[in-house]
């Protein structure tokens, strides 16, 4: 007697534990479900193409100013050139008309 109710009470639990394995991986193929894990999955992606593009966009800026700086010491260029002042050219200015001043009737 005592072997069946053993024998018949794992086949019970065997039944109810396929039972929930079985509706898990259904309610995981659902077309919501499937959608979902779409979505994260790419989300995912789309994070991990983001870090490496970064990732690339540093080390190209980095190995840059290192090379800039290679030809800067081998050209023998001065770092900090000095800029010649601002000309102003007399016929682009306006001498008639007060600085910033763009409606003609509001002056006079």
């Amino acid at each position: 007697m005592f072997r069946r109710t053993f024998w018949f009470s794992s086949g019970v639990a065997a039944g109810v534990w396929a039972t929930t394995k079985v509706n898990r991986k259904l309610k995981q193929l659902t077309p919501e479900n499937l959608a979902v894990t779409a979505a994260n999955k790419a989300i995912e992606t789309g994070a991990r193409l983001k870090d490496r593009a970064v990732g690339f966009a540093l080390e190209v800026r980095d190995n840059m100013a290192q090379r800039e700086a290679e030809l800067t010491d081998a050209l023998g260029i001065r770092e900090d050139p000095e800029l010649p002042a601002p000309r102003r050219i007399a016929a682009i200015e306006n001498t008639t008309y007060p600085k910033h001043s763009y409606n003609r009737n509001e002056d006079h």
